[in-house]
């Protein structure tokens, strides 16, 4: 994650008052601003509280509709909470689509009971559904036998899915689709939806629950299980779609998936989906996040204690911990495989993003203005703002489809800005997916962006290691030539270098093991590149040889800092030469930083408490103000982020994606509803 050249100060213009402005679908201003011209209550940052017993915070201003979707009943509430809990408190719509019935082998017990437990499929997918039911229906209105409506309804791919809509709070809805699921994480299963992805079976027949409304049983096609979730799209709408991770990887020794192979191929089902709906007109905007699964146990935890232990209680109720028979069924008022370990494997006390933490998403032009990056319907979309202007105008989305979340940019040293990330490639029929990396570049400074040029990837296949690459980290030397790195699917780094006659290089390994998460950048004051990455106990450097000439990284190093929650930032020193590294302590929210120059740090880790905050995700911050994800899902901000100091926290009340990206002019973030928010600096 590059980080750009530090931005010229502007403080002393932006001191007067700045009227909250909506133009193009960005919001300038203080959020709390924005929330009283639409006559939401005005009121300070609150205290912290118990996520549990917080008051909703209603939407007021632009619609936000997040669409969620996944595998199995469980996988939203283990690996996408506490994201899914503050969307509920939110007040905006929220669908869960659950795609496989997840009857698993039928039996609703701990593993200590199940010999002489029943084996009943329908009812087991039966059970996982009233404990989806309670979890959700707790969440949002604090009581776990809230009502619900229920209801069969067609799907565009030809068969029927259950709607479950919540009585009290009817903006929330559970589909159930109710397609048989593998029943094994790496068995082979060729009636499963990698059976169907691959072509093994031409269609993969329904598992109907217990009790359900769906009339009838049904099966599926690969294009109708496309058409049935672009259909669902189509219903609801949605301005930001959480799903699984399409690459998660295999391990080295016999090629076994690092995840489950409903949540890879499920993935790659909404993946497809998504690409056919964004080719239609007329709906909002769609960004996408996808989140990390079973790989997450071997990795620190991001949660602090107190969303953890709220994470653990809502699969206390989904897992029918108590035993309590409220919910009227026989089959079961929750899942009991999980009631033996509702904490997962350490699933509760993180949640850990695929990609999409950039911080180096806003940029300089040579005029002074700024420009602004993200991914919406799978095109980069751009925003502009003028020198001295208090508003941006955009989206406008750039040709060329197939864009992952997280991109990065870099300003060149001749004024023009380069944009990098990765795309995927859908191809014809399983053969044909794959991730490669892609760079646009203006034209000229200020000017407009070129065609999107493919960098490839140093993957052999997609079936080797499922595509699993980094988003891209980019260095660039005082000659201009760049050096775009990532992590491959053996989880070490990897670079292409830019050659003087602007082609690329080949590949090459920059070494380095056990790194996960996206590789960060940065360069210092002499022009010397540095680029960090996380191990599961540290953090390993490379960096240039010789400031201000060489390209060529060189490493890795190890720094001997602590371990980390994964995601990094970096940005040029602003007390000196070389680089400020900013990470978070593990199982905390607290946020720390390092300085480095040369290989290794030049000075103690600087510890800044989360109290009042904690939260989870990549710091954003240099010489201007901090902004973090804080523990609320608010954007969270402080004037600045100096070492010694103890940073003044206000939180900005709207959820966003990604991560927020803090420069001397003010904070960046996207919202769930797709739009750029913009908080001046001195406001």
């Amino acid at each position: 994650m590059p980080v750009r050249p530090r931005r010229p100060s502007r403080r002393s213009i932006l001191t007067a008052a700045v009227a909250t402005a909506l133009v193009g679908g960005t919001f300038a201003g203080l959020l709390s601003v924005t929330a009283a011209t639409a006559k939401a209550p005005a009121a300070p940052p609150p205290a912290p509280e118990t996520p549990a017993k917080r008051a909703p915070v209603r939407a007021a201003v632009s619609p936000t509709s997040v669409v969620q979707i996944v595998a199995h009943p469980d996988d939203d509430l283990f690996f996408m909470n506490p994201d899914v809990s503050q969307s509920l408190r939110s007040g905006s719509p929220l669908t869960s689509v659950y795609l496989t019935a997840g009857e698993s082998d039928g039996v609703n017990a701990r593993p200590r009971d199940a010999a002489a437990a029943p084996t009943d499929k329908a009812g087991y997918a039966e059970a996982r559904q009233n404990g989806i039911r309670a979890a959700y229906a707790e969440m949002a209105t604090g009581s776990r036998t809230s009502a619900w409506d229920r209801e069969a309804i067609p799907t565009a791919g030809g068969g029927w899915a259950e709607l479950d809509t919540l009585r009290a709070e009817p903006q929330v809805k559970l589909m159930w689709l109710q397609i048989r699921e593998a029943g094994a994480i790496n068995g082979d299963r060729p009636h499963s939806l990698h059976g169907l992805w691959t072509g093994r079976v031409t269609t993969l027949e329904s598992q109907r629950s217990a009790g359900t409304p769906v009339p009838a049983d049904f099966a599926y096609t690969r294009d109708q299980v496309v058409a049935t979730l672009t259909g669902i799209l189509e219903r609801f709408r949605p301005t930001f779609v959480r799903m699984q991770d399409p690459s998660p990887g295999t391990y080295p020794d016999g090629g076994a998936f690092r995840d489950h192979q409903d949540h890879l191929f499920g993935a790659r089902f909404a993946q497809t989906a998504l690409a056919r709906y964004a080719r239609l007109p007329g709906h909002p905007h769609v960004g996408v996040q996808n989140y990390l699964g079973y790989p997450t146990s071997a990795l620190p935890h991001t949660l602090d204690p107190e969303t953890a232990g709220a994470k653990l209680k809502t699969l206390e109720t989904y897992s029918w911990l108590d035993g309590v028979r409220d919910c009227g069924t026989v089959a079961g008022c929750g899942d009991l495989k999980v009631a033996a370990r509702p904490g997962g494997r350490g699933w509760t006390q993180t949640v850990r993003y695929a990609r999409g933490t950039s911080t180096s998403w806003v940029q300089h032009g040579p005029d002074g203005g700024l420009y602004a990056f993200s991914v919406l319907d799978g095109h980069l979309a751009t925003w502009r703002k003028a020198a001295g202007s208090v508003t941006w105008r955009g989206p406008d989305l750039l040709p060329g489809a197939g864009l992952d979340s997280g991109v990065t940019s870099v300003t060149l040293p001749d004024g023009r800005i380069a944009v990098f990330g990765t795309r995927t490639v859908l191809g014809d029929g399983a053969a044909g997916y794959r991730r490669e990396v892609v760079t646009t570049v203006q034209a000229a400074p200020g000017g407009v962006f070129g065609a999107w040029r493919p960098l490839g990837t140093p993957e052999r296949s997609d079936a080797e290691g499922t595509s699993d690459i980094s988003a891209p980290a980019v260095t660039v030397a005082p000659d201009g030539r760049a050096t775009v790195v990532l992590r491959d699917s053996r989880h070490r780094l990897t670079a292409r270098e830019q050659l003087s006659d602007g082609t690329w290089g080949p590949w090459r390994s920059l070494g380095g093991t056990e790194v996960y998460g996206d590789p960060v950048a940065a360069t210092d004051a002499s022009g010397r590149g540095y680029v960090f990455a996380s191990t599961p106990v540290s953090v390993l450097a490379w960096s240039g040889r010789v400031p201000g000439q060489a390209r060529t990284l060189t490493g890795p190093s190890p720094t001997g800092l602590p371990p980390t929650t994964l995601a990094l930032s970096a940005s040029a020193a602003p007390d000196g030469d070389g680089v400020r590294l900013w990470f978070r302590k593990p199982a905390s929210g607290d946020l720390r930083s390092a300085d480095f120059s040369g290989a290794g740090p030049v000075s103690p880790v600087t510890e800044l408490s989360g109290a009042g905050v904690a939260g989870f995700g990549p710091v954003s911050g240099g010489d201007g103000p901090l902004a973090v994800r804080s523990r609320t899902g608010f954007l969270a901000t402080a004037p600045h982020g100096r070492a010694g100091t103890r940073p003044v926290w206000s939180l900005e009340r709207f959820l966003f994606s990604g991560a927020p990206d803090a420069g001397t002019d003010g904070v960046a973030a996207i919202g769930l509803d797709g739009r750029l928010h913009w908080t001046p600096a001195g406001r």
